[in-house]
């Protein structure tokens, strides 16, 4: 039995020392293909801005009589490995003792024409392709911790139905994100094929370029065998 144990966090920022205020966990059986109620609990924190009030709608009164966030309490049932959307944003809050699936970085690779990323829209692309069946309610509402554990669980079930292993899925994590176009300026949308050698090359001149961006870039120009 493999049980990889999605996670999903609601927080008070972006990074530390933001902390977290709502933790969502939905183990998957990957042998099985089945995947488990999602549990979900707040945590107590010291302050709630309101644009993130304005996301996921906790307020300091739902966490006030809860613990403050404790990474061991996803850890008390052993798990194979752990699981994501976009795991490097919960990565800045903790230290996995397993190893980490990012499932955003692994559809960039394996669904690369999917119209968006994201956790939301990779759910309804999959289910209109009938790939994914989830629970309505179990789904709802979105960035509510709980929920889009849920959802992400499912979308990695569907990882592993394109014949993707928990291995090859690690290695994935562990790389920069592969996008499929350019995101930025006049290429904006455009395959890296038909982006200009001269942009290329400005992107990895840029020193406040996002380092993902200049390894898309580089990847881009090696594929030509031009040098920069």
């Amino acid at each position: 039995m493999t049980i990889i144990r999605v996670i999903d966090f609601e927080t008070t920022g972006m990074e530390p020392p933001a902390e977290v205020c709502e933790v969502g966990m939905c183990d998957v059986d990957i042998d099985a293909k089945k995947v488990a109620h999602a549990q979900t609990w707040l945590c107590s924190v010291k302050e709630m801005p309101p644009e993130v009030r304005a996301v996921h709608h906790i307020t300091m009164e739902d966490c006030a009589e809860w613990d403050a966030f404790d990474p061991g309490a996803m850890f008390k049932t052993p798990v194979d490995a752990v699981a994501a959307h976009n795991a490097e944003f919960e990565g800045r809050f903790f230290t996995s003792p397993v190893p980490m699936i990012c499932t955003y970085k692994v559809a960039l690779r394996v669904w690369p024409n999917a119209p968006s990323h994201s956790n939301g829209a990779l759910r309804y692309w999959l289910e209109d392709q009938g790939l994914v069946t989830l629970d309505k309610t179990s789904a709802q509402p979105a960035h509510r911790a709980g929920p889009d554990a849920y959802v992400t669980a499912h979308i990695l079930l569907a990882l592993f139905d394109t014949g993707m292993t928990g291995r090859e899925m690690v290695a994935i994590t562990k790389q920069p994100r592969l996008l499929p176009t350019c995101p930025i300026g006049k290429f904006k949308g455009k395959p890296w094929s038909e982006v200009d050698a001269g942009f290329l090359g400005w992107m990895l001149r840029q020193p406040t370029m996002e380092e993902d961006l200049k390894w898309n870039a580089r990847r881009e120009i090696d594929s030509r065998g031009t040098g920069e």
